[in-house]
């Protein structure tokens, strides 16, 4: 008698490999892959991990990407999960398919061709990138720091700047050589402080003519009034405070308009002389998610979701992170904040959720709670606020507590995707590596 051919596995398919989508990823391996209930597959277009809110220490040359990488490959073998590293395209939501685009070398050499990927589940967790507001020059003449590679290239950039500098010494009263960051936010305020001390180390050196208080000048720009503005007034104050002791300038109330290949021009007329111009002002949803294949989407181009992260007009579609547009209470009226700790916990709702999903239960709904916001200004400092929502301030902490605060998010990030053992080897080689290597990467 012919044996009936054995059930097909539920088909789980997460697109993007940001901190939210690996954390969901690895949990759902462990818990579904590893026993056979469901096949997890995470897709993403590189084939490393590297945590996005480092990405300014990696453009600073503070941090070596490198370094702190995570294999995609290495860690699905590890935890039951495939990877399949391609560029999401398209959607069918009526054969449950998704279209990868093709991957090419270095060389231009066609290394697989495009195609589809099927599903049964499929978790969008394509994380944010930098909006411009259509500002004229913006995407021409400034670096979008939401990637790795585009970090890499800021340092690049960097490095010849400087090694331009140190081999051309200004006479007395000529101009600094300029950075301008377009956004005072989180990103834009840790880039500032990273960057006056990478060009202070960079000094002792021997690049004595990239000293940050007489050959480097830094300014941010915000069209708030104040930077910082979705934290707490007393944060941003002590911040504010600790940016202008090191000579970096504050432009705030000022809109940009324009960005040219020399600089920077405001609604007011002023205009700001640039080398190096980075924008960290704004975020949205990839443009392609716009309405894709009749999926609900907001301005910001954010899946339309509800409290369980269930699609509004797909029930096996699911949508975490910064592309996710979740109500934060039944009202709907406040959505829940585009940030890591808010990721982290949507992906730690949806690894109990798809399996209870395929057990036949209900879904649970997503409450998100505020732990606070650190914003690090490198070795100067530490600041921010803990528990409770921003809007309240919670508690205000700075300096050595709030650096090793700071310090063990990450830390939290890499047990939550390598356990406790892996990560506690992986903080003595860092400690280590601080031993044996240049504090910045000069390459």
């Amino acid at each position: 008698m012919p044996q009936s051919p054995a059930p097909q596995r539920h088909r789980i398919l997460i697109i993007g490999g940001g901190a939210g989508g690996l954390e969901l990823a690895v949990k759902l391996g462990d818990k579904l892959g590893r026993s056979g209930q469901a096949e997890v597959t995470l897709v993403d277009r590189g084939r490393t991990h590297v945590w996005k809110p480092l990405l300014h220490q990696v453009a600073a040359g503070t941090l070596d990407s490198h370094a702190d990488e995570i294999e995609y490959l290495a860690l699905g073998r590890r935890h039951h999960f495939r990877f399949r590293q391609g560029e999401f395209t398209g959607l069918n939501r009526a054969t449950k398919e998704i279209q990868l685009a093709p991957i090419h070398s270095l060389e231009g050499e066609e290394l697989l061709p495009a195609s589809t990927l099927p599903y049964d589940t499929l978790v969008f967790a394509l994380g944010s990138q930098t909006n411009d507001f259509g500002t004229p020059g913006a995407r021409e003449h400034s670096i979008m720091l939401d990637s790795p590679a585009a970090a890499l290239r800021f340092h690049r950039k960097l490095i010849d700047a400087s090694i331009r500098a140190q081999a051309g010494a200004q006479a007395s009263g000529q101009g600094r050589f300029t950075v301008a960051i377009i956004g005072g936010g989180a990103t834009g305020v840790e880039l500032a402080a990273e960057l006056h001390m990478t060009a202070r180390i960079m000094a002792s050196f021997g690049l004595e003519n990239v000293h940050p208080e007489r050959d480097l000048k830094i300014s941010i720009v915000d069209a708030a009034p104040r930077i910082l503005p979705l934290l707490p007034e007393r944060v941003s104050s002590a911040v504010s405070l600790e940016l202008r002791k090191l000579d970096i300038d504050l432009h705030t109330n000022e809109k940009v308009v324009e960005v040219t290949a020399n600089g920077v021009r405001m609604g007011s007329g002023k205009f700001i002389p640039s080398g190096l111009t980075v924008w960290a002002a704004g975020i949205k949803a990839p443009d392609f998610l716009r309405e894709i294949d009749g999926l609900e989407t907001n301005r910001a181009n954010q899946l339309v979701v509800d409290r369980t992260l269930r699609s509004s007009r797909d029930p096996s579609i699911y949508a975490m992170g910064d592309c996710a547009a979740c109500p934060l209470d039944d009202s709907g009226k406040a959505m829940v904040p585009p940030r890591a700790q808010a990721a982290h916990q949507q992906a730690l709702l949806l690894a109990k959720t798809i399996p209870r999903m395929l057990a036949g239960k209900t879904p649970q709904v997503f409450r998100y709670h505020d732990h606070g916001s650190l914003v690090s200004l490198g070795e100067y400092s530490t600041v921010g606020s803990l528990m409770g929502r921003v809007a309240s301030g919670g508690v205000f902490i700075e300096g050595m507590f709030a650096k090793w605060m700071y310090w063990s998010l990450y830390k939290k990030h890499q047990v939550a995707i390598n356990g406790m053992f892996r990560t506690w080897l992986a903080t003595w080689v860092e400690a280590i590596d601080r031993m044996r290597n240049p504090r910045i990467k000069l390459h």
